[in-house]
């Protein structure tokens, strides 16, 4: 079982504390457990866009001692990199829907790959996640995913040595099974967990076998 009074969620990109409230809730943790960041359910701020291993210093700055990490979509980058710098901070990674597959780091390649992958979503969680945008906005999405697209996600986790769970939807083309096999081979006490029929918004729409494949192979892991 995860240690509720240790998990820390962060958002994928333009999402908010909603992405994560159904998973957290299999667990009995509130969504006080989240931390949003810029591009990452807050505005970019005047500063400018901040790179995945500078969002990262921040989050450490949060931390208090070894914690469960989930991340999802583009924010996986920013975890593992949170793990790389500070591995005593983390005591596991859960990494769901990562990004960037170096196939997809191309705007087209993208935006082809997030219609197929659109095909296969719920639609009635749309205006949940508009309302999610909208708070997080358009412009700092785009900058922040600009900048995310190009962070090396893979290489990163190669200098991570803490356990690392791998999840991703069953239909979910941004984050395909062959790329979290590749991500699980970089390093010891890595497990992929696939969930059956979701695609990349599995946290919202299949919270139920997001959080007991979690933490059926943080158990194994550990």
């Amino acid at each position: 079982m995860v240690d509720a009074s240790r998990v820390i969620a962060v958002p994928g990109l333009g999402l908010g504390v909603e992405s994560w409230r159904p998973v957290l809730a299999e667990w009995g943790v509130g969504e006080e457990r989240v931390r949003l960041l810029p591009g990452y359910g807050l505005p970019v701020g005047p500063e400018g866009v901040r790179a995945p291993a500078e969002l990262a210093v921040d989050l450490c700055a949060t931390l208090t001692g070894p914690t469960t990490l989930l991340g999802h979509s583009a924010s996986c980058q920013v975890l593992a990199h949170v793990a790389r710098l500070r591995p005593d901070l983390v005591d596991a990674l859960v990494l769901v829907g990562p990004a960037t597959d170096p196939r997809a780091r191309s705007w087209p390649a993208l935006a082809a790959l997030w219609v197929r992958t659109a095909a296969h979503e719920d639609p009635r969680q749309v205006p949940v996640l508009v309302r999610q945008y909208r708070r997080t906005t358009l412009r700092s999405m785009r900058a922040s995913m600009d900048v995310a697209r190009r962070d090396d996600l893979a290489a990163t986790l190669a200098a991570v040595t803490r356990p690392v769970v791998l999840v991703r939807g069953a239909h979910d083309r941004l984050a395909r099974h062959d790329w979290l096999r590749h991500l699980a081979d970089g390093g010891p006490d890595r497990q992929v967990v696939e969930i059956g029929g979701g695609a990349h918004m599995v946290p919202m729409t299949h919270p139920g076998p997001v959080a007991r494949g979690a933490a059926s192979a943080l158990s194994r892991l550990r």
